[in-house]
């Protein structure tokens, strides 16, 4: 079994910044790319950013330029830094991991996706 635990969000200002943590627990033995999505009230959820196991990033043109992802892969943890919040970043944000081998060189079990439950992030104008 594969959880993502997501972190750090609640009320932030707009034109203040906030930062989101991810862990992902469980018999990890690879991830093939994390990133974040969020889902606005009446929306679809939608692509914020993404990181590859090795290191390539992209992000969604809304938060391009103010924001940065990062994944420190000894600790399984893909935070997301968030800048210059606007009142359209709020929205519920959910961890993914793409590609996802648990287990040991024995027996591996792989999981194509899996997600977080999700943190909840308010901009207050």
């Amino acid at each position: 079994q594969v959880q993502l635990v997501e972190s750090g969000g609640g009320l932030a200002q707009a034109g203040g910044s906030l930062r989101l943590s991810c862990t992902a627990s469980g018999r990890i033995f690879s991830i093939r790319q994390m990133g974040w999505y969020r889902q606005a009230a009446g929306h679809q959820r939608e692509l914020v950013a993404t990181i590859s196991h090795d290191g390539k990033s992209q992000y969604a043109d809304s938060v391009t330029g103010r924001s940065t992802i990062s994944w420190d892969n000894a600790k399984d943890t893909v935070s997301l830094q968030l800048s210059d919040l606007k009142p359209e970043d709020a929205a519920v944000y959910y961890c993914n991991a793409n590609g996802v081998a648990v287990g040991d060189i024995y027996k591996i079990d792989m999981y194509s996706e899996v997600w977080g439950q999700g943190t909840l992030v308010t901009v207050a104008s």
